[in-house]
This record gives structure tokens, C-alpha cells and sequence, in this order.
């Protein structure tokens, strides 16, 4: 197996905390709202070096929806999850976008996000529904 081909990004750049990978620009963010066992997520309308896992269907706090785990390509770490399929009308737009965890990723300035107490526990979705 060769080395893996990642791409680089130029702008304000979201990155694997592992092993520092591109993955994401602040500029494709479409929600900041979106929260999962670790805290925060935000939803990107595109991401970069990563792999899709298998899909499958999870029902999170606005419904059931098909997705697939997301790893850093360089690494292997999971950083995220891609929604394939939303079963609700009104959660449509998130069809073929991707979530990465604040808790997995470093922020553009190279900021770490750190959990918090007040970090929600429990399924992985938005709350802004």
C-alpha cells in the first residue's frame, strides 16, 4: 500500500487533530448548530482527505437518516459522518453533506476543541431544526 494522496487546501483550513490533514474551509461551513457525543460539529457543504465508510441508518435527534462514518485519509481517524439520506422533508439540505466534530478537528488559527460539561450527551444531530 502507497502513500495517500491528500490534497492541500489554501484559506481558513480545518484539520485532522491527529495528524494535522486538511479536511474542511471555514468558507463551506453551512452550520456551526450541530451537535454529537463530544459537543460541538459543524456541517460542511464539502470535505476533502477523507474516506466514506459503510452506511447505515441512525436515528438522531431530528429523525432517521441514512450516513456513513468519515476518516482522515492520512491517518485513518474518524472525524465526522456524511449524511446519504434524510427520511424527513424538512431535513433534506443535509443530503450529501458532511459533519465533522469539533472535538476531532484543529479550527483555521490551530485552536483545539476542548469538551466541555455542558457538552451535550447523547444521539448526534442538530439541534436547529
Amino acid at each position: 500500500m502507497g502513500r495517500p494522496f491528500v490534497i492541500t487546501l489554501e484559506g481558513k483550513i480545518y484539520s485532522c487533530k491527529y495528524c494535522g490533514a486538511h479536511l474542511a474551509l471555514s468558507e463551506d461551513i453551512v452550520s456551526k448548530s450541530f451537535h454529537c457525543r463530544h459537543g460541538r460539529a459543524y456541517l460542511f457543504s464539502k470535505v476533502a482527505n477523507v474516506t466514506v465508510g459503510e452506511t447505515e441508518e441512525r436515528t438522531m435527534m431530528t429523525g432517521l437518516h441514512i450516513v456513513a462514518d468519515i476518516f482522515c485519509v492520512q491517518c485513518g481517524s474518524n472525524v465526522g459522518w456524511k449524511y446519504e439520506t434524510a427520511h424527513e422533508r424538512s431535513q433534506k439540505y443535509k443530503e450529501g453533506k458532511s459533519v465533522l466534530e469539533r472535538f476531532k478537528i484543529l479550527g483555521p488559527d490551530g485552536s483545539n476543541y476542548w469538551v466541555s460539561h455542558e457538552a451535550h450527551v447523547g444521539g448526534s444531530d442538530a439541534d436547529d431544526a
